[in-house]
């Protein structure tokens, strides 16, 4: 009998784990991990669980009341309501008038897969755009769920190492009509490059225009400037604006609840009659998909979302790991422009949150890598957590050796 499987093709590896691979590979003393896994790391290269997780963790651990039964299909309720307040704000309107709901998903990631097959499948949408670059999460994500078009809008610009904002808008506005567009709350990942409040008004009039629907990915409220306020700000202005949409939360990064899978699936309606029906349809997507999401993380965060000592708490280490974070930038600009790099490297500190475009080649990469065992994206993309105070030195004097030594193969 032939077997079933005999067909199965190797697919590429996924960069971001084979580099990572390569680094725990090497032996070398000073190597440095600057790939993009999305983790922030303290300054000395270790994972960090908040102090304010840690306290919740060790109230439950005592709390008998709770135990290890399913949560129900759309998970914990508490949850979802505190999470779209932290994004909307307390006092937005949308939620006094019942046009908000919000369910409990497995991370970014999970609430982006449900998101796109209620999209496809309930909405009826065939076409979504993204930015290009972006998360390359967001393709397969969309594929697997049954679009039929994806396609790219421009966002990053070589020349500037900043927003290509006229592409973006022009690329906006010929996409087919209503698609589904994919925008970065903040800190977009992977360039690190936001919008300013003019162009986010920008692009909702060219959204507009277009009758597309906004699907907002955010992951790192708080990681971006440090302030959850301001990092809500595009979600908010489209909220006002009085755009229907959906946005997926993740509390991965700025929780450090990596591994719990925490995330909420928020949508605004114009009409709150179609909430029930809409929680409804979600139910049998999640049903299909699987059944019911984790239980232990959806406490921590919402008795942190709830309380104000530990939400004051968590504000706080925000702001510490936001501000170890543009440490770390202002830290490699300073002192590639001291060593008198060639190039300009303002955009290190121009840029948002953990990710950096640093405009190198994927041959100086590839010479990064060989020569001073400092790994990273090939092209050119890096996680700031992975610079510390003791290695900033070595990797800048590093980039500048490989884009003296290379200056044709710069981007």
């Amino acid at each position: 009998m032939s077997s079933f499987f005999h067909e199965v093709q190797q697919p590429p590896a996924i960069e971001v784990f084979a580099v990572a691979k390569a680094f725990n590979e090497d032996t070398h003393k000073k190597k440095v991990h600057l790939s993009a896994i999305g983790a922030y790391r303290t300054n000395d290269s270790k994972p960090w669980v908040l102090p304010v997780v840690r306290r919740v963790e060790k109230e439950m651990a005592e709390d008998d009341t709770l135990n290890h039964e399913y949560l129900p299909i759309l998970g914990f309720e508490p949850l979802a309501t505190a999470a779209s307040r932290i994004l909307l704000g307390a006092d937005n309107p949308l939620l006094k008038e019942g046009r908000v709901t919000g369910v409990q998903v497995l991370s970014g990631t999970g609430g982006l897969r449900v998101a796109a097959d209620f999209l496809g499948k309930i909405l009826k949408f065939d076409t979504v755009i993204y930015s290009n670059p972006t998360w390359g999460s967001h393709y397969y994500i969309f594929h697997h769920s049954g679009f039929k078009e994806l396609k790219t809008y421009r966002y990053w610009d070589k020349s500037t190492k900043g927003l290509n904002i006229d592409g973006m808008l022009e690329d906006i506005r010929s996409a087919p009509y209503k698609s589904v567009i994919i925008l970065h709350a903040c800190a977009h990942n992977p360039t690190g490059v936001d919008p300013t409040q003019e162009q986010w008004k920008l692009i909702a009039d060219a959204v507009e225009e277009k009758h597309h629907f906004p699907l907002f990915d955010c992951a790192y409220q708080g990681l971006a400037s440090g302030d959850l306020e301001k990092d809500a700000w595009a979600v908010r202005y489209f909220a006002e604006r009085g755009f229907e949409m959906i946005v997926t939360q993740s509390f991965a990064k700025n929780l450090g609840l990596y591994n719990d899978r925490i995330g909420n699936l928020m949508m605004i309606v114009k009409d709150p009659a179609v909430i029930t029906p809409i929680r409804s349809q979600l139910t049998l997507l999640v049903r299909g998909a699987y059944s019911a999401p984790p239980n232990h993380g959806a406490p921590i965060v919402t008795r942190i979302l709830s309380d104000d000592a530990l939400f004051a708490e968590w504000k706080g280490a925000i702001r510490t790991m936001s501000d170890r974070i543009k440490e770390m930038r202002a830290g490699l600009k300073e002192r590639l422009i001291k060593l008198g790099t060639p190039g300009t490297w303002e955009h290190i500190t121009d840029q948002f949150g953990m990710f950096s475009f640093t405009g190198l080649s994927a041959e100086q990469v590839k010479y990064l890598a060989e020569k001073y065992h400092v790994y990273m994206m090939s092209n050119g993309q890096v996680n700031i957590c992975g610079l510390t105070t003791h290695n900033l030195d070595y990797v800048a004097k590093a980039i500048h050796d490989t884009v003296t030594s290379m200056p044709k193969a710069s981007l």
